[in-house]
């Protein structure tokens, strides 16, 4: 039995994957929707909530926008955590290494990724692609984080981390500190069994970085963090690509110099990882901040 866990924004989708969950689920299950439409609640109050609602041992936080294509997906999540004591999260994408740098659930540059996701498109006009990675052809694959957009727990493991509604006040990055914070005691996985189709690719906009950078302060002593065999050149190789992706998304946003700097030198972590590194990212920030003064002082001549 499956105790389902929703916020909801959306009538119609709720309706629309209420039908689809009771079609697809194959046992008994109870759905906790919290209306949250206006969005006044942080997603983290309303899963936290909810979980002490819960009737059933096994809860599964998972997003409206959603369409499972899995039948009888029920025991098989269910068996997932009685043949494996020691899973305390499981998702169907998620990352085997969370970087330094303030990113998304993974990094960029090397593929840490594992992922059976049918993946459509809300803000860009895109056909729905079947992301599949599973490069060890693992039935469960072991990472450190698993995207939001589905994610299983026990009643038991759920009330003992809960989500963090002080740190994290909105929507985004509770599925990253929810992850971490498990992954100190217990297993956290990647499913291959269970298929969805998400309608939306998320917005990485000013209110996912300021979460961003509130769920990195937190964790900012623990990171990096992984799980596999990623060589020092590939870990090199992932903190770069990655700082370099967040500094252009710091100025789009208008973040000034000086956040880009504090998240380098933070307890000097990129300078002991690799020294190159911490200098190239150094002249990389200076190089892309000149650039867009100049741009800022054409415009304005």
């Amino acid at each position: 039995m499956i105790s389902i866990i929703i916020s909801s924004a959306n009538s119609a989708h709720l309706q629309q994957v209420s039908k689809n969950i009771d079609t697809t689920i194959g046992i008994p299950y109870e759905i906790i929707a919290t209306d949250n439409s206006q969005g006044q609640k942080g997603i983290c109050e309303v899963y936290n909530k909810a979980m002490f609602k819960a009737q059933y041992d096994i809860l599964c936080f998972m997003h409206e926008d959603v369409l499972i294509k899995s039948h009888n997906w029920g025991p098989t999540l269910l068996a997932l955590f009685e043949q494996d004591p020691k899973l305390g999260l499981v998702g169907i994408a998620g990352s085997s290494y969370k970087p330094i740098t303030p990113s998304g659930v993974g990094g960029i540059g090397v593929n840490t990724n594992y992922t059976n996701i049918i993946q459509s498109f809300k803000y860009h006009k895109k056909r729905s692609k079947h992301v599949y990675s599973n490069p060890d052809k693992q039935n469960v694959a072991e990472v450190v984080c698993v995207d939001g957009v589905f994610m299983a727990t026990t009643k038991s493991i759920a009330e003992e981390f809960m989500f963090d509604e002080i740190t994290l006040q909105k929507f985004h990055g509770y599925d990253i500190d929810f992850s971490l914070s498990v992954s100190q005691k217990y297993k956290v996985g990647v499913t291959f069994d269970i298929l969805l189709d998400h309608f939306s690719e998320g917005l990485y906009n000013g209110a996912w970085m300021e979460e961003n950078l509130k769920l990195h302060e937190k964790w900012n002593s623990h990171l990096p963090i992984g799980v596999g065999s990623l060589t020092s050149q590939q870990v090199v190789y992932i903190e770069k690509c990655t700082f370099k992706s967040f500094i252009d998304q710091l100025i789009k946003f208008n973040y000034p110099i000086s956040t880009a700097f504090r998240m380098l030198w933070k307890n000097k972590r990129f300078f002991h990882l690799n020294i190159k590194l911490f200098l190239k990212l150094k002249f990389y920030i200076l190089k892309k901040y000149m650039s867009v003064n100049m741009s800022h002082a054409q415009v304005s001549a």
